[in-house]
């Protein structure tokens, strides 16, 4: 039997509060959505819930597993709170700020929940936000940094089965995937400043939905910042960890100044010369691993100017000399780039960044580990 919790792919909220013209259907929404705020008041995490349902309690996001609610604390200055859809019939349950959660109810025109506004369903409203929404291709956010053709999007199904074997078509989540671990905050055995983790009976999931003020990654090297809803996915044994280090330039060795050079790297533990389309599938998929346990991906390096050879103070990560994508495979355990013009007399770091395919950090399972990059220091003179 399935785990059946609807996948909210997006969530079609309205990117300005007060739309130019009332839908036929807003003033019942925000009447339902001033229905559930009100019993969310009330609701205590002990009550009894059915599986895949929203609510929120006590200003944070919570989700029913098991009968049983799993909280999610929103982000500093925000709540969680019924909001007034605005693409279809119903609610959405997100966090997000007072103000804006007064300026889309107020949009509606509603003051007061309406007659029988209180039925609606909070898992039942949530499920329909995401079928409009996951249709429709509009991110949680309401805009979108790409256009999305319809014919792109493939055919979701609420499960799973023989006539839909695909689950990564599934628009629920497998009973087989289920981590009951999430649920446990880690406060029974505390440290020193230990903080409460995030608890969640689904996954996760819908994370990012409780987030609208933020855009979904959807495959984009988004600046302002986003929320990215793809899994960890794959991490290797503790054996398969990967690890790299610098031939060339050496630390402490020096190069001649405005000359081409190569910068070799030997690399281990990771089948290298795997890359995704970075400006469409950026952290868009799992880490995966090969038939030997391995990170499939690949490696980059970054030249930093230093103002001399003992500077303590941090770098700007957004400056630097030379960058440049390692994409090719290893050659016997070597990745070589040319710098072809060479640098400017002074002083300088280079450094590797490992990352997966789709170009998201390299993840590993043991928290104390030697550093999976390497870096040196050099001149240029």
């Amino acid at each position: 039997m399935k785990y059946s919790v609807f996948v909210s792919l997006a969530l079609a909220l309205a990117a300005a509060a007060s739309p130019t013209r009332r839908n036929s259907f807003d003033l019942a929404n925000g009447q339902a959505a001033i229905a559930l705020n009100q019993q969310f008041q009330t609701l205590a995490a002990t009550a009894s819930c059915t599986t895949g349902q929203q609510a929120c309690i006590n200003g944070g996001f919570a989700l029913c597993a098991f009968g049983k609610y799993a909280l999610e604390g929103c982000a500093p200055g925000t709540t969680c709170a019924a909001l007034p859809n605005t693409g279809a019939p119903g609610t959405v349950i997100a966090c997000t700020t007072q103000a804006d959660i007064n300026a889309r109810i107020a949009a509606t025109g509603a003051t007061s929940a309406g007659s029988g506004a209180g039925a609606a369903s909070s898992a039942g409203t949530a499920t329909t936000a995401a079928a409009a929404s996951a249709s429709s291709g509009v991110n949680n956010a309401g805009s979108s940094n790409t256009t999305t053709s319809s014919a792109a999007i493939p055919s979701f199904s609420d499960t799973a089965t023989a006539n839909n074997p695909d689950l990564q078509n599934s628009l629920t989540l497998d009973n087989s995937v289920i981590a009951t671990g999430f649920l446990n905050n880690g406060q029974a055995v505390q440290e020193a400043g230990q903080v409460a983790s995030l608890t969640s009976g689904n996954n996760f999931i819908n994370f990012c939905a409780t987030r609208p003020d933020l855009q979904i990654t959807n495959g984009l090297q988004i600046t302002t910042g986003s929320c990215n809803p793809a899994p960890m996915g794959l991490i290797p044994s503790k054996a398969n960890m990967p690890s790299a280090k610098f031939q060339f330039p050496v630390n402490g060795g020096s190069v001649p100044a405005n000359k081409s050079f190569n910068i070799s790297l030997a690399i281990q533990g990771m089948q290298t010369g795997f890359f995704v389309n970075a400006q469409q599938n950026y952290f868009a998929a799992p880490q995966q691993l090969n038939a030997q346990g391995q990170v499939i991906g690949h490696s980059h390096v970054v030249v930093e100017a230093l103002t001399s050879p003992t500077q303590t103070t941090p770098t700007n990560p957004t400056q630097f000399a030379f960058f440049k994508g390692l994409n090719a495979p290893a050659a016997n355990g070597v990745l070589t780039v040319a710098v072809p013009t060479g640098l400017p007399a002074g002083a300088y770091k280079v450094s590797t960044i490992n990352t997966a395919a789709n170009h998201q950090p390299i993840l590993v399972p043991i928290a104390q580990h030697g550093s999976l990059d390497d870096a040196v220091y050099f001149t240029a003179q």
